[in-house]
C-alpha cells in the first residue's frame, strides 16, 4: 500500500513547523499565534497516551484542534455534545479539525403516518 502524501509530502516524515508550513493561511495563523492551552492539553496527552495502560482513548472537549502528523495512529475521544466519539487518527485526516469527525446532530428519519394522519385514513376502522 502506498504512502499518505500531504501536497507533495509525507505527513509522518515532517516536524511539526514544516507541517504547518504546508497548510491554508488561517490555521497557519493560528499556529503562529499559539495554541491555546486546551490544546497543549490534547497533545500532550497523545504523546503520553502510550505509557498510560487501560485508557481506550484521549478525551478532549477540543473540536477545533488541527489533526497534526504526531497524532497519527492514536485514538482520541471526540465530545459531541453528549458523548464520546472515538476516532481512530489516519494519514487522511491530516490538516482537518477533530470536531469534522464526531457529528453533534443525528440523522432525523420519519417513520409511515398513522391512522386519521391523512384524508385517506379519516374513516377507516381502527384496530383495537
Amino acid at each position: 500500500m502506498a504512502d499518505f502524501i500531504y501536497k507533495g509530502k509525507k505527513p509522518k516524515e515532517l516536524s511539526r513547523e514544516e507541517f504547518v508550513e504546508l497548510l491554508p493561511s488561517e490555521i497557519r495563523r493560528k499556529f503562529k499565534r499559539g495554541l491555546t492551552e486546551e490544546e497543549n492539553k490534547v497533545l500532550t496527552a497523545v504523546d503520553k497516551f502510550k505509557e498510560q495502560k487501560g485508557r481506550k482513548f484521549v478525551k478532549t472537549h477540543c473540536r477545533d484542534m488541527i489533526i497534526l502528523p504526531e497524532m497519527i495512529g492514536h485514538k482520541i475521544g471526540i465530545h459531541n455534545g453528549k458523548e464520546f466519539v472515538a476516532v481512530d487518527i489516519t494519514d487522511e485526516l491530516v490538516g482537518h479539525r477533530l470536531g469534522e469527525f464526531a457529528l453533534t446532530r443525528k440523522s432525523l428519519h420519519h417513520g409511515s403516518a398513522g391512522i386519521g394522519a391523512s384524508k385517506g385514513t379519516k374513516f377507516s376502522a381502527s384496530k383495537k
